[in-house]
Order: structure tokens, then sequence, then C-alpha cells
């Protein structure tokens, strides 16, 4: 089913990331997780549509995305980073594999975050807690880190942050999600959250696989 919904918030996360909220349609229902497909209404782009996933709680008012912009791409992504208050886009869904199976380890990729933002909002409101979940969260640099603060701000929540670059002085490691890594916050009988790049993926699953952690225990969600 289609909806019609009107921008009336865009502000920037990162120096390409942006938070935007919008009107919510009268009964749209969906699930933390689950993604939607945006057609930006403009000349030329409405039939480009792409997926995202609504950040925002399902019991909210609005819905709230945020949204990687890719200018080299000349893409639907740029185009949402274009937007002002009162632009439209459509929407279609929800679908998507990922939604909430208990606490575990949530690995993500750059903008592959996104689905695991609304499953750790939620748990947080009905559970007042993420004690026994942990965040493991890998970027190009500190600087691409979308909504840290609010990750380190979840209470019960370990937050985990690393980056292909560092900073000069930076306390974040440069470091990639292989098995060594992930062995020191990963359990054979922990349910693994993936979501990311494919290579990043395609190598997690496999360290996450030389670790034991069988196939029905990872919930993953194409990037």
């Amino acid at each position: 089913m289609a909806h019609r919904m009107t921008l009336k918030q865009i502000e920037p996360v990162t120096q390409d990331t942006h938070h935007l909220v919008f009107d919510r349609p009268d009964g749209f229902e969906y699930s933390p997780g689950q993604g939607v497909e945006l057609h930006v209404l403009k000349d030329g782009w409405k039939d480009e549509g792409r997926p995202f996933t609504p950040v925002s709680l399902p019991e909210q008012p609005m819905l709230e995305f945020v949204i990687k912009s890719y200018p080299d791409h000349n893409g639907v992504t740029e185009q949402i980073g274009k937007m002002t208050p009162g632009d439209e886009v459509e929407m279609k869904g929800p679908f998507g594999a990922m939604s909430d199976q208990g606490p575990g380890v949530f690995i993500a990729g750059g903008a592959g975050v996104t689905p695991m933002i609304a499953i750790l909002r939620k748990r947080l409101h009905d559970k007042g807690t993420l004690a026994g979940s942990k965040l493991i969260f890998a970027n190009k640099t500190e600087d691409d880190i979308i909504w840290r603060n609010q990750f380190e701000a979840m209470e019960g929540l370990e937050s985990v942050f690393v980056v292909d670059t560092a900073k000069p002085g930076s306390a974040l490691p440069e470091q990639r999600l292989d098995r060594d890594f992930l062995g020191q916050f990963v359990q054979a009988d922990d349910r693994c959250y993936l979501c990311g790049p494919p290579p990043m993926m395609d190598a997690v699953r496999d360290a996450l696989k030389d670790l034991g952690v069988k196939d029905t225990q990872i919930v993953e969600e194409k990037f």
C-alpha cells in the first residue's frame, strides 16, 4: 500500500547523513526493524524508490528516518539530502527480515545501523534497560558515526566503535570486524544482528561461524 507523506523537519546527523521527520499516515503500522520504500515526489524521481528503515517507535505520531546521502551516486539518497520541509515522498511497505528476537550482539557497518536503532529504542522503551545487549559499530572515520551520543546514553547498552581511519590522538581503534576482534564480545550461543555493506556482512558472517554461532542465531538485513 502506498502512502504520501510531508517532510516536517530535516537536520544533519553527520556530514552526509540526515535525520528526517515526516507526518505519519493514518493506519500505517510497522514493527521495529522493518523497512519501507521511499519515492521523492520531484520531477524525474517519482519512479525511483529506495529502501529505508524508520527509526521512530511504532507508537509515535511521526515517522523518523536517518538517511545517508551518496552525492557521487547522483541518486535518490542525494535528492533526499536536498529535501526541505514541505516536500513530499511516497512510501510503500513495510517489509524486511530484521525484527526484535531478544537481547544480543548488534553488529553494524555505516548506515546499516538504522534497522537496529528502531529495535534498540523499542527494547529500551519497553524494558527500561538494554542490559545483555552490545552494539559493535564500524565506520570509515569517527565523524561518520551515526548517533554515537545516543547509543552511549542508552541504559545498559555496551557500545563498541571501530573505524578504518582514526584521527590523531583518537581513542577509537582502527579495526576490522574479524574473528579475533569479535571473539572478545561474541559467545557461541549469542543472538547476533547483522547489517552493513555486503563485503562487511560476508566477512562478519564467516567470523561468527568460526566462533560457533549458528546460522539460526544470526538475524540479518541486506544493506
